[in-house]
């Protein structure tokens, strides 16, 4: 019976990667507040109701199906994960710890196993930022850290995000209004795939995580002179273009030097104007990611970063700017929690594995609201925000029993 479970988590998450759960046919993409998003919810909204939950609307767009306990006035254990997904992205990142949750408490209902506590799972809206340039912007609304609500944000076709809550049915606002009272809520715990080889390599379904790691991400602007690419010698030229390259170059040499396990720099978007192959670039726009598993090492590496650019720009005479987009501390999961997983996953049979997540994860927002815990599950090849992503079966069942193991246990330390 379990089997049906996990088999029925990857089956919905497999439905989800598709229109009109999509914005786009060729791909997997579904940003903030879409239509897509809004249908995502709908069909969540049934498969709630089926397991047992009623479901609201919070005022950061979030979906939220909640499993009563004995009294109405009981704490809440939040089980969540994000519906959002990145353009071209896979369809278990995020997803797959709402279904999971889904199938828990259809599991308890079905048992009619009631706890001292609810239990609420909530599907985030905006773990990614794929749609506006700020990313957990519904978990921060959730964990109450949202104290001045961003402003002058645009998606790539220009709507506001004042203009997409209004659309959606929402008032941008109200967002605030979507913090949890932490006195209310006993712990966050979160199920996820590892998005990473070390599961796979090692022959695990499962790990512990033991935390989240640091990460700045950076939007760098170097503006130049556009000029003839045949007529203008090589000593002449402000080419921000090449001067974008020899800063990622830099960086990559720095980082590698250093080191330091667990420290990693990536540029994953670059935009050069005017765009055209025989004019010399007058201005790139591109990204810097930067994790560190503590806030110490970011923020050493973060210094570094704006010395390597300076200096460069000043060689190749570059005007810059340096924008801050994110900003997300290290995040240590709670220890009794890790301890009750323990349990949980030896009571399955599995070997236990701590391991220390890379990727940013709404846990790290919730870690301001209450205890977090979180459960990586194998990715395959370790592929994730891509079509390739993928899980196997046996090991998203083993995390549900896990997670059920774990959620009797809590009730047992209640």
């Amino acid at each position: 019976m379990i089997d049906e479970y996990g088999q029925r988590a990857v089956t919905r998450c497999e439905i989800l990667g598709k229109p009109p759960y999509s914005e786009s046919s060729e791909y997997l993409f579904r940003p903030y507040l879409s239509q897509a998003y809004k249908q995502s919810q709908h069909l969540l909204v049934q498969w709630m109701h089926e397991a047992g939950m009623t479901t609201h609307i919070d005022p950061a767009g979030n979906l939220i199906g909640r499993y009563a306990g004995q009294t109405s006035d009981g704490p809440i254990l939040v089980i969540g994960s994000h519906l959002d997904t990145v353009r071209n992205g896979g369809c278990f990142d995020g997803n797959l710890g709402i279904m999971l949750g889904i199938e828990v408490i259809d599991y308890f209902n079905r048992q009619q196993k009631r706890f001292s506590f609810g239990v609420d799972v909530i599907a985030f809206g905006d773990e990614e930022g794929s749609r506006f340039p700020v990313a957990m912007l519904t978990s921060k609304s959730v964990a109450g850290i949202l104290n001045e609500l961003p402003t002058g944000l645009k998606d790539k076709d220009g709507v506001t995000i004042e203009q997409a809550f209004e659309a959606f049915g929402l008032n941008y606002q109200d967002i605030q209004k979507a913090r949890y009272d932490p006195q209310k809520v006993l712990a966050y715990f979160e199920a996820h795939i590892e998005q990473g080889p070390v599961l796979e390599a090692e022959g695990l379904p499962l790990g512990i995580v033991t935390g989240i790691a640091s990460q700045y991400r950076f939007q760098v602007t170097l503006k130049g002179q556009a000029c003839h690419s045949g007529t203008t010698s090589m000593a002449l030229r402000k080419d921000a273009m090449a001067g974008a390259a020899e800063i990622i170059y830099k960086l990559e040499q720095c980082v590698d030097s250093c080191g330091q396990e667990g420290v990693v720099i990536t540029t994953g978007q670059i935009v050069a104007s005017p765009g055209a192959p025989n004019v010399i670039a007058g201005q790139v726009v591109f990204s810097i990611d930067l994790r560190a598993p503590t806030d110490a090492q970011r923020n050493e590496f973060a210094e570094k970063v704006n010395e390597i650019i300076e200096h460069i720009c000043r060689k190749r005479q570059l005007r810059h700017e340096l924008l801050i987009q994110h900003d997300l501390s290290a995040s240590l999961c709670n220890q009794d929690l890790m301890s009750l997983l323990e349990q949980a996953v030896k009571k399955v049979g599995v070997p236990v594995r701590y391991i220390t997540s890379g990727a940013g994860h709404d846990a790290m927002i919730l870690a301001h609201l209450a205890p977090t815990a979180m459960l990586f599950i194998q990715s395959p090849n370790g592929i994730s925000h891509s079509p390739d992503e993928t899980v196997r079966c046996n090991d998203v069942t083993a995390a549900l029993q896990t997670m059920i193991h774990f959620i009797e246990l809590k009730e047992g330390k209640k």
